[in-house]
């Protein structure tokens, strides 16, 4: 499976593979702090410290897509990655039956 990078800049498109991945991350981050929250194991003071660095990183992301202007070259990774984990979410739950294939045909090398 391929990601389509939509913009034929290269730099632009690294840079948007890059900041997709400091999205997701970003984005793990962010489960794991609710979990911990939703247990107990966070204090006010650490929940509210969290809370402002997660905010303040969505800010840092946000100035970065707008001023290097990859907002559409990472819409376009975080899009083709979706769809890889649409479909392994679909294989997942809908298995297919392997397909059945012939057999092996012999080429000899003379």
């Amino acid at each position: 499976m391929n990601i389509e990078i939509a913009d034929g800049d290269l730099k632009s498109g690294v840079l948007g593979l890059v900041v997709a991945l400091v999205e997701i991350v970003k984005e793990a981050l962010r489960l794991q702090a609710l979990k911990r929250m939703e247990n107990g194991a966070l204090s006010e003071q650490e929940v509210e410290r969290l809370g402002s660095a997660l905010m303040d990183l969505d800010t840092v992301i946000d100035r970065i897509k707008t001023e290097m202007g990859i907002a559409a070259s990472v819409k376009a990774v975080r899009d083709g990655l979706d769809k890889i984990v649409d479909q392994a979410i679909d294989d997942i739950l809908n298995p297919r039956p392997l397909e059945k294939v012939g057999p092996m045909q012999h080429h000899d090398s003379k």
